[in-house]
């Protein structure tokens, strides 16, 4: 009997559009059993993300202290990490927001709310970053898998590959963004 590799994926800041594609794999995810364990998940009840995992798919990019300190963590506790979809290889839309001051970001979402800069308002607004950055600003990634969204067959290419214990090929049309 083979050991099953641990996989995780995590929500950064993002629209959930990356873990969509990947439910839409449909029977590749009804194999995912014989093949990982799920260790952590926004699609799974896990609090903490755990020690020594396998594989992390990282969708979302940067623009809290909340999403910096997550993916800190998980770069700690990760074999390979893959930026998941190009909010994570690039900022995306996310980073729509640099060069506007948070204030006005914050006040757009939240009303008077927002504008406490500097505190983290008693319903948990995470302290927004001066600037949205992609994964690769603050760690190491070491699959790069763009687009808005992936397209589930290659989502299911990647994790196949990786699960395998091989490095995903993407040719140039693969890598393309959008």
């Amino acid at each position: 009997m083979s050991v099953l590799k641990s996989l995780a994926t995590v929500w950064l800041s993002g629209c959930t559009g990356c873990h969509m594609s990947l439910l839409d794999c449909d029977e590749t995810l009804l194999a995912l059993p014989g093949k990982a364990r799920i260790v952590y998940s926004p699609l799974a009840d896990i609090k903490v993300f755990p020690e020594n995992v396998d594989i992390t798919l990282v969708e979302g990019a940067v623009a809290t202290d909340a999403d910096a300190a997550l993916l800190h963590r998980v770069r700690k506790h990760t074999e390979t990490l893959v930026a998941f979809g190009d909010c994570a290889v690039s900022g995306n839309i996310t980073a729509m927001r640099n060069g506007l001051p948070n204030t006005a970001v914050l006040s757009r979402g939240y009303g008077a709310v927002g504008l406490e800069m500097g505190t983290v308002p008693e319903d948990g607004i995470p302290v927004l970053n001066e600037t949205v950055l992609p994964v690769h600003r603050l760690v190491d990634v070491d699959v790069f898998l763009p687009s808005c969204p992936p397209s589930p067959a290659m989502i299911c290419y990647v994790l196949d590959e990786l699960l395998a214990g091989r490095t995903p090929q993407l040719n140039r049309e693969q890598m393309r963004h959008g």
